[in-house]
């Protein structure tokens, strides 16, 4: 990717001959983060159940019933609200199981009590730290990057990126409107996240990017839109695995096609990191192509079981991105608990490997009692419209099940859903209740007598 680093290099240049180059600079908080100390196990603990069992109390219940279809109102009245009910959580981004593990609460709370929050104010000001240094050299070394930069959340960081890679165009245009041919043209997958989505037109308002949205998945039409387009500056994003579907991105063709049309690929692998990979990488490192993609940006609000968001990058890219994300350079930095929090969660996920072996166990146990094959711990139940999802909701609810109908805008209308997620910490009792729940609503393929389902599992 010659021709994007000299277009990067470019760009920095005229930053610096305008002092307009930022950069961060740790405050040092003492003691130094460590990992020291930390326990890790080799099975479930009876604190993993935290992160899948919510109590909701009876009046509030009531309440989400009512607003749901087929139940007249008023049942809320006289509910105590010091009465609570037990649900089974299956509608969180919790995917190893992560939020209630003792080290990250140990982690945060050492932090809070030698720190409280740490420096309050954006990381160019005074709020970063080495806690956050730390944090981002973890990042970079797991995703295989040379560097990585921390946002307050995923949303920011997808924001970020865009704002910073539509500035290259204005940047390198002589009176800071580029020409037809000098704009940047992004290719983006129909199914991206809202976050990429929005970013997008903030850089096509704000630098007249050329914008083009292929099929889903479909690199036939990908590969048709770069053929046909005459802008040099091409970038193709995409998330990994999508939220809503629960499949995942071709990789492996959008890697051969990159090698052809030589465009820059960005990827959003915030649902996949630490499910997938050997050492939790994501499924960038399911394929081996890390060095085939050029941006890799994160969450560390699903899988890792805290907060935040990152983009791991190049250390020039990273001075872009500093230097001009509006969401990353106007936003106040992570607290210093939720950064220790963070660092300790790739610590125990890397050191429990059992967790990604049972989020995988999971998805073969719905497999196999429903006969559907997902391939992902995100099982999308497409039903139609919002009063028959609401229904379901509604009758899963019932059934002591935490799920919530997926309608617009968050999906098309007509698509409205019930989305799944399965985490490390269900269990296959969990899956066996869930599926037998499901049934009740949802027509599964005939999937045989109790002996032939349980030769498969």
């Amino acid at each position: 990717m010659a021709l994007w680093d000299q277009w990067v290099e470019a760009a920095l240049s005229k930053l610096a001959s305008r002092s307009l180059l930022r950069s961060t600079r740790p405050i040092s908080l003492s003691p130094t983060p460590s990992i020291d100390g930390l326990e890790t196990f080799d099975g479930p603990r009876h604190f993993d159940r935290s992160s899948v069992e919510v109590d909701m109390d009876e009046c509030t219940f009531s309440q989400w019933l009512s607003e749901l279809p087929n139940l007249a109102g008023g049942e809320t009245r006289g509910k105590d609200k010091n009465v609570s009910r037990k649900l089974l959580l299956f509608s969180g981004n919790d995917y190893m199981g992560l939020s209630f593990h003792p080290s990250l609460r140990k982690a945060a709370a050492k932090a809070a009590q030698e720190h409280g929050m740490g420096p309050r104010g954006s990381a160019l000001v005074c709020g970063y730290t080495n806690y956050h240094q730390l944090l981002e050299k973890s990042l970079a070394e797991l995703k295989m990057k040379e560097d990585c930069l921390l946002c307050p959340t995923g949303f920011a960081a997808n924001l970020a990126f865009m704002s910073a890679l539509g500035s290259i165009s204005s940047l390198l245009s002589i009176n800071g409107k580029p020409s037809q041919d000098a704009r940047i043209a992004i290719f983006s997958d129909a199914l991206n996240h809202a976050s990429i989505i929005d970013g997008i037109r903030l850089v096509e308002r704000l630098q007249e990017a050329k914008v083009f949205v292929y099929k889903h998945g479909d690199m036939v039409h990908l590969n048709t839109l770069l053929s046909g387009c005459k802008i040099e500056k091409k970038v193709v994003i995409t998330d990994t695995l999508f939220s809503m579907d629960g499949d995942f991105a071709p990789i492996a063709d959008l890697v051969n096609l990159r090698k052809k049309h030589n465009f820059l690929l960005a990827v959003d692998d915030a649902h996949s990191m630490l499910v997938c990979g050997k050492n939790g990488g994501g499924i960038l490192e399911e394929y081996g192509c890390e060095s085939d993609v050029d941006i890799c940006i994160g969450t560390l609000s699903k899988a890792v079981g805290c907060q935040g968001g990152f983009i791991a990058c190049s250390n020039k890219w990273k001075q872009l991105v500093q230097s001009r994300g509006r969401s990353f350079i106007f936003s106040t930095s992570l607290p210093v608990p939720v950064v220790a929090a963070c660092h300790a969660a790739l610590f125990v996920a890397r050191k429990e490997k059992w967790r990604q072996i049972a989020i995988w166990n999971r998805v073969h146990e719905f497999n196999v009692l429903t006969q559907m094959n997902i391939t992902s711990p995100i099982i999308s139940l497409v039903i139609g419209s919002e009063k028959a999802a609401l229904s379901a909701s509604r009758h899963m609810l019932q059934s002591g099940f935490h799920i919530t109908a997926i309608r617009p805008p968050t999906v098309p209308p007509n698509s409205c859903r019930l989305r799944i997620t399965l985490s490390a910490s269900h269990s296959f009792d969990d899956v066996k209740r869930l599926v037998s729940a499901l049934s009740r609503w949802f027509s599964f393929p005939a999937v045989g007598d109790n002996a032939q389902i349980a030769s498969k599992l």
